[in-house]
């Protein structure tokens, strides 16, 4: 069980610049963020505002311009891509606003992908796959290809996928922005559930906040900084 007093991920002065000829642009500046096992937080902002930027560099998608990103205590800035690939495996779960399923796989598959990675044996890791769709309501589905499911039929076979290494947390990336009002408050439950469930952590990057003031913490990205509360009188500056 990971320490209550250890995050499972940190920024300490985080800053990403992005270059282009003689344009340089400050998108993060000087970000602090913890996210401690079981939180679930939301993390809003103004189209732009950096929101995908950083979950990118607290899942070790990217590396910062300055600071440090740790995972479970430990800078992975440094570290080579193929360890920074082993650790995501192993410690992370990532749902997207697109499910990024293989449409020539099955469900189960799908679900299975990320534990044959680990080089679990192939029954074994179909047993998860089927525990974990079982889970988001999916068992009668397990051999239906993402072409044969609905949309959010397919976010929740994200879901599963997410959760089939058993992470110590997820990075959910607008994961209902691509779905109707009704499929999006499901999924956005399922998450919460499965958070509360678990005790996986959550990070999930939105721009709803009516979804982001159901989560436990909030925090915004304004002009490259967080801020630890929503007020009710910066709501408007996080429409998109």
């Amino acid at each position: 069980m990971t320490d209550r007093e250890t995050p499972v991920l940190e920024a300490l002065g985080v800053e990403r610049r992005f270059r282009d000829g003689k344009l340089d642009v400050a998108v993060l500046t000087g970000v602090d963020f913890a996210l401690q096992p079981g939180d679930q937080t939301a993390i809003i902002g103004a189209s732009g505002s950096g929101k995908s930027t950083l979950l990118h560099l607290l899942g070790g998608l990217d590396r910062p311009t300055a600071g440090e990103v740790r995972l479970l205590g430990t800078d992975w800035t440094r570290m080579s891509e193929a360890r920074r690939g082993h650790l995501r495996n192993q410690h992370l779960g990532f749902v997207y606003q697109f499910h990024h399923l293989l449409p020539e796989l099955t469900a189960a598959e799908n679900v299975a992908l990320p534990l044959l990675i680990r080089r679990m044996s192939n029954r074994k890791a179909r047993e998860e796959a089927r525990h974990w769709l079982q889970q988001v309501d999916l068992g009668h589905r397990l051999e239906h290809k993402p072409s044969e499911l609905s949309g959010g039929e397919r976010q929740r076979v994200a879901i599963a996928r997410a959760l089939v290494t058993r992470p110590s947390a997820i990075l959910a990336d607008e994961p209902t922005g691509n779905l109707d009002q009704e499929r999006a408050a499901q999924v956005f439950e399922l998450l919460r559930a499965m958070n509360r469930s678990t005790g996986t952590a959550l990070a999930l990057v939105t721009h709803d906040i009516t979804l982001a003031r159901e989560l436990d913490r909030s925090v915004q990205l304004v002009k490259g900084h967080l801020e630890p509360e929503v007020f009710d009188g910066q709501l408007a500056a996080v429409h998109e």
